[in-house]
């Protein structure tokens, strides 16, 4: 019996790294690690900003020197809000939720992406249109008064309980009294990169 249940638990693991092609983001926390494929065919301007900012390769407010500076901004910060049961929130250097970071993007929302399961990324916004940037939350369960009103770019396919265990985390109000850190973000393709198609003159 141990030994089937040892062959089971090999089996599982590998399905698990078995990731199909795409582009990934590895989120390294404080609570352990979890793994979102990200949507680059359907918001592909809001996949394009995030990996640019996980990477250090676009600009953003710095409001210590007052000046746009290029660094990785995903990385060393924290999970500064947390609603329990609904999402977690990160991609604010400061942690207070009220950084002006230098970008704004436009909304990329679709239909057939919604809100009806735990474990989308997308961006935060302020609830006007085009107003997302450079924050970003994970669902830990359906919502779906939210479908229509923030751009999806990504879904967790590894790490769910890490997520789960993280909104768990104690709060006052949406704030965590404690917040979990968030190490660094990786960005990782599996497979070619997509072929781009060739415009019509």
């Amino acid at each position: 019996m141990k030994r089937a249940v040892l062959v089971l638990t090999i089996c599982v693991c590998a399905l698990a790294q078995q990731r199909k092609d795409g582009l990934y983001a590895v989120f390294e926390t404080s609570r352990g690690t979890f793994t979102a494929r990200l949507l680059e065919k359907y918001a592909p301007k809001t996949v394009e900003n995030f990996v640019a900012l996980a990477n250090g390769t676009k600009p953003t407010y710095d409001l210590e020197t007052k000046t746009m500076v290029t660094r990785r901004l995903y990385d060393n910060i924290t999970f500064h809000r947390v609603v329990p049961g609904e999402m977690i929130q990160s991609g604010d250097p400061t942690g207070l939720g009220t950084h002006p970071c230098g970008v704004k993007l436009k909304d990329e929302i679709l239909p057939g992406l919604r809100f009806d399961a735990g474990g989308k990324l997308a961006m935060a916004n302020t609830g006007q249109p085009d107003s997302g940037g450079c924050q970003w939350f994970v669902t830990v369960d359906a919502v779906r008064p939210w479908d229509g009103q923030y751009t999806i770019f990504g879904e967790v396919v590894e790490g769910m309980s890490v997520v789960s265990k993280i909104n768990h985390e104690k709060v006052r109000g949406d704030k965590p009294v404690d917040p979990v850190k968030l190490i660094k973000v990786t960005i990782e393709r599996v497979g070619p990169e997509p072929v781009q198609k060739s415009r019509k003159k």
